[in-house]
């Protein structure tokens, strides 16, 4: 009986350890998982090769599915040409240039307005945006209000040539008629011709009083407009401003004030001088940028709205983490770059960027010195981890 009773013992113990080696078996299986590094939809649970580009398959946990690493292999980094360095303190002094745009100085605007009742016979301009001079036609307007008045103008006249040299309060009187016309908006030279001819005109053509750009039209032919009715907007081109946009980063390196230099595209002189006159005190709808605004003198008219221009701002001599500018990627989730974190593996650090250069950019956080950063093949890197993972690779980070 004892006999039996530990042959059933050995079975048990059998049983029990066979089931244990299964149960490791099982769970070493399941870590196990081959896949390719080029084809991540080769699985398989062995080592081998992939069917599609024959490159030897790697485990899952080396291509740090679960801590959100990237691992290549040896000829992926020597095609996809990744190269590293080490973050070291420098200086990112040289100027930072923005692109800009000029645009209407709004304080510098004048209002073209109807000076009587009457009916637009014509307008001599009919689309905005087109530059006046001053003195130019801008519309024929009929009023019997006018009519009146170059009748008075013309008895005046003809009672002053009659009577003047007896009574010289006829000569009172055509300066007061004269006056009236000047203050409708007719021009000295018209008012000379009406006095020559002395036939009254029907149709009264206004003249523009300023140079300009018409940023408005706001009537039409046939109108009929009120006494001081709005006929044109037009924005002088004196002065005329520049405008830039300005990422967080880089508002606190410029105030109100400073001095900046703007170069504007199509003319091959010297940067003007100009200050910064307006930094907005708000983000611009929808956007993560700040609007910078500097006061340009305008020669001549020579700059027009719209014109592209770049502007120079004078950036401090200041002793930061500096790296390529082409070691930081963008995107609508900040800006991060790849620190190798072990042999051919790569991992993807949120920083927080400062002033920028042409050539480098300065890390105020998210990386210390001597880290091991990709300067060469970053944004393969970006690809190659959205192709594997299917998901941004800040995605999750607190920005």
């Amino acid at each position: 009986m004892r006999r039996y009773s530990n042959i059933l013992f050995l079975l048990i113990a059998i049983v029990v350890a066979a089931c244990s080696v299964e149960e490791k078996s099982h769970a070493e299986g399941e870590s196990a998982t081959y896949t390719c590094p080029m084809h991540p939809q080769i699985v398989q649970d062995k080592p081998g090769t992939c069917p599609i580009c024959f490159m030897d398959l790697v485990l899952v946990s080396q291509t740090g599915k679960d801590n959100g690493e990237l691992v290549l292999m040896e000829n992926q980094i020597k095609l996809g040409n990744i190269k590293t360095m080490r973050v070291k303190s420098g200086s990112v002094g040289s100027n930072s240039i923005l692109s800009g745009k000029l645009v209407l100085d709004e304080t510098q605007t004048d209002v073209i307005s109807s000076r009587a009742a009457g009916r637009v016979e014509k307008l001599y301009l009919k689309e905005s945006g087109q530059t006046i001079k001053k003195g130019q036609p801008l519309y024929e307007l009929y009023s019997e209000e006018l009519l009146t008045l170059q009748r008075e103008y013309l008895l005046a006249l003809r009672q002053n040539q009659e009577l003047g040299k007896e009574n010289t309060r006829f000569s009172s009187f055509l300066e007061a008629a004269k006056k009236k016309l000047l203050l409708f908006g007719l021009t000295e030279g018209q008012i000379r011709s009406l006095a020559k001819s002395g036939n009254v005109s029907s149709r009264i053509t206004f003249v523009a009083p300023a140079s300009g750009v018409v940023t408005e039209v706001a009537a039409a032919e046939g109108q009929y407009v009120a006494e001081g009715g709005v006929l044109y907007r037009l924005g002088k081109l004196g002065k005329i401003w520049v405008e830039a946009e300005l990422y967080p980063q880089e508002v606190a390196n410029v105030k109100e004030g400073d001095p900046i230099q703007v170069s504007v595209e199509g003319f091959d002189k010297e940067p003007v001088a100009a200050k910064v006159t307006f930094i907005s005190p708000e983000f611009r709808a929808g956007s993560q940028v700040v609007i910078l605004r500097a006061e340009l003198p305008n020669p001549n008219d020579q700059y027009l709205p719209g014109m592209q221009a770049n502007v120079i701002l004078p950036s401090p001599n200041k002793s930061a983490l500096t790296l390529p500018t082409d070691a930081v990627i963008r995107d609508e989730s900040g800006s991060h770059v790849w620190v190798q974190s072990g042999k051919n593996t790569f991992k993807a650090q949120m920083v927080t960027i400062g002033e920028t250069s042409a050539d480098s950019v300065a890390i105020l956080s998210g990386l210390k010195e001597n880290n091991k950063v990709v300067v060469s093949g970053a944004y393969l890197l970006y690809s190659e981890f959205v192709l594997k993972k299917g998901a941004n690779p800040m995605a999750g980070h607190q920005h």
